[in-house]
Formats: structure tokens, sequence, C-alpha cells
């Protein structure tokens, strides 16, 4: 689908060459991140509605300066200096979000984590521990498919049935567990009902043992989620119920936080 270009003008109502270039150049590498992280020319063209002409003049600035690199196939990719910014941009969230997160540890007692989407995978960016001895331990920057994790389905619950199907059919369904949902249409009416409810459960389907309560934060440029996770002998039926609302309203204050410091 193009993405609207939207006319930018300087402080004196002319339009800013200059701005419109650095907007253009953002908007290319957002649909390269969305389309699996490369793309070709013609490819980008169609997604942006921009001529060849000018994305390939903005692409080999974009290559010039590293954040773009060339593909032997002559597709274009993203390039090895984002991953600095990246990963500077998610320590900078992890900070902010890690207050709300421990809130919710206080109140709930189980660890409590951030997620967001990372290409087609999910991406943790923070956690706080539970203070309990037995607990669940989610290294920060571990990558996992989100058809098997309470946090995916909280984020693809976010897209249309047909975006979900498109991801799964990329990634594939395999099982974690016992549990795992690996069809594609009993996975779709799963989202129906995280849409319906605000909320997903992670029934032991990504680890043995282990339950989640996971839920989007509403707005967030990029989609992200949080969650509570614990061994099911403490996260049972009666907890789920009780933490879902609270996780919910972690989520809101974490996108209204997010909002005020952009």
């Amino acid at each position: 689908m193009p993405v609207p270009q939207t006319p930018i003008h300087d402080d004196q109502g002319r339009r800013s060459g200059g701005v419109q270039s650095l907007d253009r150049a953002f908007a290319l590498l957002e649909i390269m991140a969305e389309v699996g992280g490369e793309a070709s020319l013609s490819r980008l063209a169609e997604a942006s509605g921009l001529p060849l002409p000018t994305i390939h003049r903005i692409i080999r600035t974009l290559v010039g300066s590293g954040y773009v690199r060339q593909l032997p196939s002559r597709h274009y990719a993203l390039g090895p200096r984002l991953i600095g910014l990246g990963e500077k941009a998610s320590r900078m969230l992890g900070a902010w979000a890690r207050p709300h997160l421990a809130q919710l540890v206080e109140e709930l007692g189980e660890t409590a984590n951030l997620a967001m989407m990372d290409g087609d995978k999910v991406v943790y960016v923070a956690q706080v521990p539970s203070p309990h001895s037995m607990r669940m331990f989610t290294e920060v920057g571990r990558r996992v498919l989100p058809h098997s994790a309470g946090v995916g389905k909280a984020l693809l619950a976010q897209l249309d049935d047909a975006e979900v199907l498109a991801t799964v059919r990329r990634t594939g369904m395999p099982a974690a567990t016992e549990r795992t949902i690996t069809d594609p249409e009993r996975f779709l009416e799963e989202l129906r009902a995280v849409r319906r409810d605000g909320y997903a459960v992670d029934d032991g389907e990504q680890e043995v043992g282990v339950r989640c309560v996971a839920a989007p934060v509403p707005g967030a440029p990029s989609g992200m989620a949080v969650s509570v996770s614990g061994p099911e002998a403490r996260v049972g039926r009666g907890f789920v119920e009780r933490a879902a609302p609270i996780v919910q309203e972690c989520a809101a204050r974490l996108a209204e936080d997010l909002d005020s410091r952009s």
C-alpha cells in the first residue's frame, strides 16, 4: 500500500527539500523493516508511491552512510549502523518501562516483561523479575516466534487476519510445547478472543509449566506488549482473571508515559 506523502514546509511556508528527503528516507527504511528487512527498488516504489529515480538517490545515500547495504541479488537490506541506534533506543525504552513493570511485579508478584515486534519475531526489551525464588526469566534481547508467546498473540491481534496469516506463513508455526497452537485457523480464533477480551494468555505454549498474561500497549508507534508470567502452580485461572485488568492498566499507563515523552 502506498505510503502517504505529507507536504513539509519551512518557516516561510516553502517546501523544504532537505526535510522532505529525510522524511522519505525514514519511510523507505520503515518499508524495508515491514517486509522483512530487505526489498528491491521496485518493491520500494510500489509500497511508497515514489518514483524510482528518487528512491535510487535516497537509497544510494543510505548505502553510503551504512544505514542500508546492497545484496548480491541487487536487493537492498537494512544496514549495520542501524543496529547501534536500535540498541540504544531499546535501552532507553527499557529504562522508561521499568518503573511500570516494577509496579506490575509489586501488585502481582510475578515477573513482568515488555516486548515488541522485530520483523516477524518478538523481542523482549525490558524485564523486572519476580521476588520469588522460583520465577520466570526471559533474557532481554531474546527473540521468539509470536504464535507461541502471550506477548506475540497480543501483538498479532493488532493486525488483520490477512496480515496475521502472511506472518505465520513466513515464520511457520512450530510446536514449542505440546500445547502450542500450530493450526492457522485455530490461531485466528484465538486472536479474535484476544481482540474481544483485550488481553492474551500463553497457557504453557512457549515453555512447559509457564503461564503468561499479556496486553498490547495502545497507540505505541511500534507494536509493544506488556506481560506477567510465572509457574502454573501460582499463575492459575483465578490469577489470570485478577491479573488481566491490572496488566491492561499497566499497558495504558506506559502508553501515556511514552506519549508524553514524544
